[in-house]
């Protein structure tokens, strides 16, 4: 998928609508992983086969750490992390009020209790507001570089150690992230990655990655990801049964050569959206620090008369996301953490204001440019200018 100049148009047809999900794209021609799988079927190695060896020492190369280790899913990462790390009951873990239920629900699965802190502008946990969050439980703090964005995660780390809390990355959204140089997932104890089909390296079903540079973290989690197994008879403690499939191993070797390119492409893409929507005075772009390298798992604006232009994207054939429209402390499954309307409001600003559009890296400039012209088009016809 080579890169492109979104400033010199191509000589395509526009397209009269303009997708979210990218899979059809992505996976348009399985014949050399069909041809790999094959060779997995006839060696008959299924489980930690030799896929997931190479899968594992190329994502530590890759990110920059001493080690990865692929288990089930995203989910798992976190949850593996935390009980490699020793959390549970009794404990408290910090984490982000707007992040997907994932988080919390790992939290909860290792038996200790999430404590949520509002976001700020980017997405990520406002480290301003960490020290209100602080008890004499608290253990560990999972900050969630949401949309591909990254935490302030010089300010979160001074704050980690000057109370001795363990940090465990959520990088679920942000493979190859950074800020200062530094990518994320090599900042705290751990990092959690997610192979969902839709992130920006994404296999056929569930998938994750725990990287560390600790040796005792990785061995422990080598244990729990496999029942507790050691060899094949010997259990020396109970564990999980989180394994990153080889078959999907499979799957993730032969995009994970491309994951640098398809990071440039989704990067390029934002920033021609950037420039086109800071014209329009209805649509906020969110600061772009550049110490950051923001990857775009998701972009997303803020937008006035959101829910009205969302409808007006959808009707005339872009497919625009809103995440997420109800902020996870206010969702049902969460009731019992206590909260009420107002207890976030950053996160109940975004729940009302943000949108996503379509960012992936097989969007042709025709595309993006059809992105744009029907936001634009929504907002002119509203100021009565145009149609």
């Amino acid at each position: 998928m080579p890169l492109y100049n979104t400033h010199q148009i191509r000589t395509q047809e526009i397209m009269p609508t303009t997708r979210y999900s990218y899979l059809p794209q992505q996976f348009s021609d399985p014949s050399k992983i069909f041809e790999a799988m094959k060779n997995v079927v006839l060696n008959g190695d299924y489980t930690l086969g030799a896929a997931v060896t190479e899968f594992e020492e190329r994502f530590a190369k890759l990110i920059g750490v001493r080690h990865a280790l692929g288990v089930g899913s995203g989910t798992d990462a976190l949850k593996l992390s935390l009980k490699a790390a020793g959390i549970g009951p009794g404990d408290q873990v910090i984490t982000a009020a707007n992040t997907f239920v994932s988080t919390v629900g790992a939290i909860y699965e290792v038996g200790a209790e999430a404590v949520l802190v509002d976001c700020d502008q980017s997405f990520c946990i406002d480290c301003n507001l960490l020290e209100g969050a602080l008890t004499e439980k608290t253990r560990a703090i999972i900050p969630v570089h949401l949309t591909g964005n990254v935490t302030d995660m010089p300010n979160l780390m001074k704050f980690a150690e000057r109370h001795d809390l363990i940090v465990i990355e959520d990088c679920c959204q942000a493979i190859l992230s950074s800020m200062e140089g530094k990518t994320s997932g090599t900042w705290g104890l751990t990092g959690a990655f997610s192979l969902h089909p839709l992130k920006n390296l994404n296999v056929w079903g569930d998938g994750g990655v725990i990287t560390t540079d600790d040796d005792d973290m990785a061995d422990r989690i080598k244990l729990l990801r496999n029942n507790g197994v050691q060899g094949r008879d010997s259990v020396e403690i109970l564990g999980y049964n989180s394994r990153l499939d080889t078959i999907q191993a499979v799957v993730a070797n032969w995009l994970l050569g491309q994951t640098e390119e398809i990071t440039e492409q989704r990067i390029q893409n934002a920033a021609y959206y950037d420039a086109e929507f800071s014209s329009l005075q209805e649509i906020q772009i969110p600061r772009r620090p550049s110490n950051v390298r923001q990857v775009y798992h998701i972009y997303m604006v803020f937008a006035e008369d959101r829910d009205s232009l969302y409808d007006h994207c959808v009707k005339n054939g872009v497919e625009a996301k809103i995440h997420y429209e109800v902020p996870l402390y206010l969702q049902k499954g969460l009731a019992f953490l206590g909260h009420g309307p107002g207890d976030f409001p950053e996160t109940d600003r975004h729940a009302r204001s943000v949108i996503t559009f379509p960012v992936d890296q097989h969007l042709n400039l025709s595309e993006l440019e059809f992105v744009v012209s029907t936001v634009k088009s929504y907002y002119a016809r509203n100021r009565g200018v145009g149609k």
